[in-house]
């Protein structure tokens, strides 16, 4: 019988799909990151952590791990959905007990995921400036509506 990481992982992208998932596939593979959080008691954390992402459940999904040793251990499932022609996203922080749904897009050259914190206010999250072995991803929240940004965390990554 097959393990869980067997029936997990994938060894790349579904073919039925397999342009479509190239707007996260690039990620594949391990990174290093230096993490920039504003909290909001008005301090700054600055931190060092990794991140990994691979290809899971047939190759219809990615699934990665975000660690920041302290601050949090998540993970997001990002599922392409060929009817919106957009992604699912799915992130779990089990240490903070934060969960979080958007909807990811390309948007120019940036990666744009957009949906609501636990208070129904917008959160915005970005990949930028994207080359094959680094990218900066922002964390954003709006206090009226969408119109203005907050930036809130910083993570500035490079592949391993």
């Amino acid at each position: 019988m097959p393990s869980f990481i067997d029936v997990l992982h994938a060894g790349g992208p579904a073919p039925d799909r397999a342009e479509k998932l190239g707007l996260y596939g690039w990620l594949i593979g391990d990174w290093t990151m230096e993490a920039v959080i504003d909290l909001d008691d008005g301090t700054r954390f600055r931190g060092s952590g990794t991140i990994h992402f691979g290809w899971v459940l047939e190759g219809r999904a990615i699934q990665d791990v975000w660690i920041l040793p302290g601050v949090f251990h998540g993970s997001t499932l990002r599922v392409y959905d060929p009817g919106l022609d957009a992604w699912h996203i799915l992130w779990s922080d089990p240490l903070r007990q934060f969960y979080s749904s958007q909807i990811g897009r390309a948007v120019g050259a940036e990666i744009v995921q957009e949906g609501t914190d636990r208070a129904g206010m917008p959160i915005r999250w970005r990949f930028t400036e994207i080359a094959p072995d680094s990218f900066l991803w922002i964390g954003e929240r709006s206090f009226d509506g969408g119109v203005a940004w907050e930036r809130q965390t910083e993570f500035r990554a490079r592949r391993v």
